[in-house]
């Protein structure tokens, strides 16, 4: 009668056959958790009495999966048994829905009529169905040349992984640094190329999974700062402008994210964050170098550029313009003058011809101002020979002329038609 159970084991120590010639091969090749799986058993010779399984490295009772009597088909559960391993009349050792801890090395030792054993040997690898990973980063705003980009895939799965950058498989650069194991990814002083999302994927042969994107910004700038002129840089030239008509400069500039702007003219700032700044009707007072400044507030860094902004040559042609252009009766006007001589002297508002007993008042370069003979004690007049005429009435319409004489004695006269509504 054949031994059974533990003590035939006892006995194949010592009968032990140092050349195996059985072989061992899991079926599906690479099964995924979950799967059925059986490790299939070639290579039997003669008339097998009984099987044992072991699901360790060595011939231990410890490792013990199932014993299994031909003859009777009595089977006998092992201490390594998990109560989901079955062994079938050929010796094959069926598994039922596997879990990664299966994996590793099986041993099928067999029994025959001789009482001489053989032995085989296996290996099954259980790969898991893999969990979503996550891409943890230190910082997900960095600035350029200053900061360190590190981003780390979390996964509980030992599988391999690969990156993704902006959803294209990331070939790792030489400025691009990689642990050991794939998982950190690395860059000191990082560039603004590395802007975007980055994704990690796990995989092993039978499951794939990719984590969500996470975004990364890189500050930078501002840099090349220029001021623009109907799309074409004027950044350090002289910008001529006819009188009286319009001009927009833009302030442009590579930065991340888009500065902050403040204009200056002649040093004063003006009144305007816009990157874009709009003159309009172009006079003397509007002259002179207007410098864009940009500020970067997550670099801290910023940038300038200027342009000079002059008249044309046609600009000391002078023009009056009332405003309000109708002014009715107890209103205030003021004639403005738009072109007036840069390099002027005095000048003098006459209420009709230009003469003495017309004159209402004249400016000397000191900005006094003195009445005329014709002065109501309404009249009112400004540095850049502008006159205001307060409290209208009907009597003040008619003409108006302006006198100037420049510091290289060229003297001109100027008229204008003033218009008075009544009230009704």
């Amino acid at each position: 009668m054949a031994p059974t159970g533990c003590g035939w084991l006892l006995l194949s120590a010592a009968l032990l056959n140092a050349k195996a010639e059985i072989s061992i091969t899991p079926e599906p090749a690479q099964p995924a958790e979950g799967d059925n799986v059986t490790l299939a058993v070639q290579g039997l010779a003669g008339e097998v009495l009984a099987y044992s399984w072991y699901a360790g490295p060595t011939l231990s009772l410890t490792y013990l999966v199932a014993s299994y009597i031909v003859s009777t088909g009595d089977e006998t559960p092992g201490p390594a048994h998990t109560g989901r391993e079955a062994v079938r009349p050929d010796g094959s050792l069926d598994i039922h829905s596997v879990l990664p801890g299966h994996s590793g090395t099986y041993i099928l030792q067999t029994l025959n009529r001789q009482l001489q054993t053989e032995v085989g040997y296996g290996h099954l690898q259980v790969y898991e169905i893999l969990a979503q990973p996550t891409v943890q980063a230190n910082n997900t705003e960095l600035v350029e040349r200053k900061d360190t980009l590190r981003l780390a895939c979390s996964s509980p799965s030992p599988a391999e992984v690969r990156w993704f950058f902006n959803g294209e498989a990331l070939p790792i650069a030489l400025r691009l640094s990689l642990s050991p194991d794939g998982r950190v990814l690395s860059r000191r002083g990082v560039r603004r190329e590395e802007a975007g999302t980055y994704q990690c994927e796990v995989w092993n042969p039978v499951s794939i999974s990719r984590s969500e994107p996470i975004k990364l910004t890189v500050y930078f700038g501002p840099e090349r700062v220029a001021i623009l002129q109907d799309s074409t840089a004027r950044t350090g030239c002289t910008i001529k402008v006819d009188f009286n008509s319009s001009l927009t400069l833009w302030c442009v500039s590579r930065s991340c994210p888009e500065p902050e702007y403040v204009w200056a003219l002649n040093g004063r700032a003006l009144k305007n964050g816009q990157d874009h700044l709009n003159i309009s009707g172009m006079s003397a007072a509007q002259e002179g170098t207007y410098t864009c400044i940009a500020k970067n507030p997550k670099t801290l860094l910023s940038g300038s550029a200027s342009v000079v902004v002059k008249l044309t040559a046609a600009a000391v042609t002078m023009m009056i313009v009332p405003v309000p252009a109708k002014p009715s009766e107890g209103q205030d006007v003021t004639l403005t003058v738009q072109g007036y001589p840069r390099d002027l002297l005095v000048y003098a508002w006459y209420r009709g011809p230009a003469s003495e007993p017309n004159r209402l008042l004249s400016q000397l370069p000191s900005g006094n101002w003195i009445a005329g003979p014709a002065h109501t004690g309404r009249e009112v007049g400004f540095a850049n020979c502008s006159l205001l005429v307060q409290k209208l009435n009907v009597t003040d319409a008619g003409r108006y002329t302006l006198k100037t004489v420049t510091l290289q004695g060229k003297t001109d006269t100027l008229e204008v038609e003033l218009q008075v509504a009544p009230l009704a």
